[in-house]
């Protein structure tokens, strides 16, 4: 009956989940100059975790499955939609050389201690804002399904006044942009602070309903009672959920859940604003939550589990680390990817020591949300939901035809036949790589690999081991036992094989000097790990000398003093020991031969070798003497047999 239910929920909200057969399209807003900006020295809010986060999605190959923009910056006149005309000129104006002169709008406009005076903050608001409109605008167009900007999200910006590292409110002016197609548009907040700036946007009218999960209490900005629910037309659209200190994955998810399936049930949206603030995970500098990398994106999984046009958008978050891994890991949730949890090496990859992991840990502060206050909460909130009454309509009116922000659909037509033109020559051009998305069922990868590494992404090879990747020992058995069955040159050619050039990984480095090395040691190597020698010894590993010892053996036959049948029986015993070192170097076939041969042929085939390694191995000449001992020993070992 649950799955039942559940199923005709989602068939009266016309939701179907993105996991099912139909992959949908994403589209990724990134500007490389985003990390180029800074507040000032100690601030906590650094736009250089955006550059980490987008290392991270391209070193995972999580390019591949997204169309990737660099949005034109918001202008003046767009940024005006929202905020008011003397307040954008004075963010214009204002530079950290001239800031003494404007003394009287710092204080106007609350721009000073936290919202401080920066080299290029216009311009970096204008990237902020662009990105949010842009794929706004690209979801009324029905050219995505989903569209990621983690440049936005700055929640708490006001019509005429900067609020918490917030200038520009790019989701209000997103939002603005929805209104235009959409009857009815979600607001989703998980940041830690509550989003004051987009609910008193919105807060009277029901076309906007405002759903804000944060900390409430002592806590910044002070909004966000449960008891504030909207005013005149926009009474019970705004749902704020206070939280206390601690909230762990399960209980965040018991009450993320409940909420948004009933907002969902009741309100019924066409399309939903996910501003995703990192500050609510564990070990936020200025967050007091405990969420772990995937409590925090269970929320973006269950949001695009409704199948509605989505807009996600960054926000806080002050660890830079933690930050960059949980939006990564977002991204990859978003286009449906499984990301290996160890980090691939990137330009950044000394800021996720010690660990080097795509993983945020919840610590063991205390949980202060007990299972009582989060059920009294999560009825409260549910009961004024269902004071909403039908979903809100809007009366029919001409959709004026230039959108807010972003271009229309004449203006990148426009902007692709002039690619064309100019670049009649070039197979794959950076407008093309940025649209195209990998097929999931290409064989090989496309050849793009140039354009790749100059936008920061190295493909990765599927044979690559990771540093901790080592044999298992029934593969190293198996390895040897293939080496008993073939021979010598087979052995060789497996070594060879199993070798790939471009693995540079640890255990691969210390093999690389030894890539030269005879088969013949190759294969003994092999051989004297699986079997035991004259002595005793077994898995003894040969050193240099040892390997020169072993050839001064193989001269042991002597035609001229010693007779066909003792060579023989010498023959027969070395094999029975093992301890011949021709064993290893003779082929299968060889072998067999050389076992249906006459004595006295053996023993010939065997001088002949003797003096052969005579000739090429100057290392015997060095130890005659020992030599000679090992001779008369044999010899009498021999007679003994005989």
């Amino acid at each position: 009956m649950g799955e039942e239910d559940s199923n005709m929920a989602q068939a009266q909200l016309g939701s179907v989940a993105l996991n099912g057969s139909s992959p949908k399209k994403v589209a990724y807003f990134y500007d490389s100059d985003i990390g180029n900006y800074a507040y000032v020295t100690g601030h906590p809010m650094k736009p250089h975790r955006i550059r980490l986060a987008h290392s991270l999605i391209m070193q995972y190959n999580l390019y591949q499955k997204m169309e990737i923009y660099r949005a034109k910056p918001a202008t003046r006149g767009e940024m005006t939609q929202f905020h008011t005309d003397d307040y954008i000129d004075f963010l214009q104006k204002v530079t950290p050389d001239n800031m003494d002169s404007y003394m009287r709008e710092q204080g106007k406009y609350n721009v000073g201690d936290d919202c401080p005076v920066f080299d290029g903050l216009f311009e970096f608001c204008g990237i902020s804002a662009g990105g949010s409109m842009e794929g706004a605008a690209r979801l009324n167009r029905q050219k995505c399904d989903i569209a990621v900007n983690w440049a936005g999200g700055l929640h708490h910006a006001k019509k005429c006044e900067a609020s918490g590292f917030c200038y520009v409110n790019d989701i209000v002016l997103g939002i603005l942009e929805l209104l235009r197609f959409m009857k009815r548009v979600l607001y989703i907040d998980i940041d830690v602070h509550h989003g004051d700036g987009v609910e008193e946007a919105f807060y009277t009218t029901d076309r906007v309903m405002t759903v804000s999960f944060h900390k409430y209490g002592e806590y910044f900005p002070g909004t966000g009672e449960l008891r504030d629910i909207g005013i005149g037309g926009g009474k019970y659209y705004s749902v704020n959920y206070p939280l206390r200190d601690g909230i762990t994955d399960e209980s965040y998810k018991s009450i993320f859940e409940p909420v948004i399936e009933n907002v969902m049930k009741y309100y019924q949206p066409e399309a939903v604003v996910l501003q995703c603030g990192g500050d609510s995970l564990s070990g936020d500098r200025l967050g007091c939550f405990n969420l772990s990398m995937d409590g925090h994106a269970n929320c973006v999984s269950y949001v695009k589990s409704f199948g509605l046009p989505t807009l996600v958008l960054g926000g806080g978050g002050y660890t830079m680390r933690n930050v960059a891994r949980t939006w990564a890991y977002e991204t990859g949730v978003l286009v449906g990817q499984d990301m290996e949890r160890t980090l691939p090496y990137n330009e950044y990859y000394e800021y996720y020591a010690p660990d080097f992991e795509l993983n945020v840990r919840s610590s063991n502060m205390e949980n202060s949300n007990s299972r009582e206050y989060l059920e009294k909460i999560t009825a409260a909130v549910i009961d004024n939901l269902r004071n909403t009454g039908p979903a809100p309509s809007v009366q029919m009116q001409d959709v004026p035809r230039k959108p807010f922000g972003g271009m229309t659909d004449e203006e990148e037509a426009e902007l692709d036949d002039l690619d064309e033109d100019e670049n009649k020559d070039v197979r794959m051009t950076e407008h093309r790589w940025d649209k195209q998305v990998e097929n999931s069922a290409e064989f090989e990868p496309s050849d793009d690999d140039e354009l790749a590494r100059a936008n920061g992404a190295t493909r990765q090879s599927s044979n690559k081991r990771t540093f901790t990747d080592f044999r298992k020992d029934g593969e190293v058995e198996g390895t040897e036992k293939s080496a008993e069955a073939t021979d010598g040159k087979n052995a060789e050619a497996s070594i060879e094989d199993s070798h790939d050039v471009n693995d540079d990984t640890i255990e691969d480095i210390g093999a690389a000097d030894q890539e030269k090395e005879p088969a013949e040691d190759a294969a003994q190597d092999k051989t004297d790990k699986a079997k035991t020698d004259g002595d005793g010894d077994v898995g003894m590993t040969d050193s240099a000398p040892a390997e020169e010892d072993a050839k001064i053996k193989e001269e042991e036959p002597d035609t001229e003093n010693t007779p066909a049948p003792a060579a023989a029986a010498v023959t027969t015993e070395d094999k029975e020991n093992s301890t011949d070192q021709t064993a290893a170097e003779k082929d299968g076939a060889d072998a067999s031969k050389d076992a249906d041969k006459p004595a006295g042929d053996e023993a010939e085939s065997n001088s002949d070798k003797a003096e052969t390694k005579d000739k090429d191995d100057p290392a015997a000449d060095a130890m005659d003497v020992d030599g000679d001992k090992e001779k008369e020993t044999d010899a009498k070992d021999a007679e003994a047999s005989s």
